[in-house]
């Protein structure tokens, strides 16, 4: 995952914490079913039943909302690094590109003189 970009991560960070939060949610909903089944009266069946069911609507609702934060989040940071990249390529100069067969009056003198001057040495010390 080091080589991953981070709207990747982003969202897989997004998808673990939406399965978690929608257990919670599932979680809660049953507790309060469970204190529906175990209430008296039915007035208190009633309420704990409409507790259950908005206690899911809201949890789904706010699930949602973070896990489309989250797409947003990914998505600008991708988009933030489409154009960084964009824009380092568009300053980024052409190379100058020189044929072949051609080469400057420059590099051609330089050439020669190379060529024609001779390795210097040493003269040998002769004893006297």
């Amino acid at each position: 995952m080091a080589d991953a970009d981070l709207d990747v991560v982003i969202r897989q960070l997004a998808k673990q914490q939406h399965k978690t939060l929608t257990a919670v949610v599932k979680k809660r909903r049953d507790r309060y079913n469970s204190l529906a089944v175990k209430a008296k009266d039915a007035e208190a069946k009633q309420r704990y039943r409409q507790l259950a069911k908005d206690a899911q609507d809201l949890g789904t609702a706010a699930v949602k909302r973070l896990q489309m934060s989250a797409d947003n989040a990914a998505y600008s940071y991708a988009r933030a690094i489409r154009q960084a990249v964009e824009a380092a390529a568009a300053k980024k100069p052409a190379p100058s590109v020189n044929k072949p067969g051609k080469t400057t009056a420059k590099k051609t003198a330089k050439a020669k003189a190379a060529k024609s001057k001779p390795a210097k040495t040493r003269a040998k010390k002769t004893k006297a």
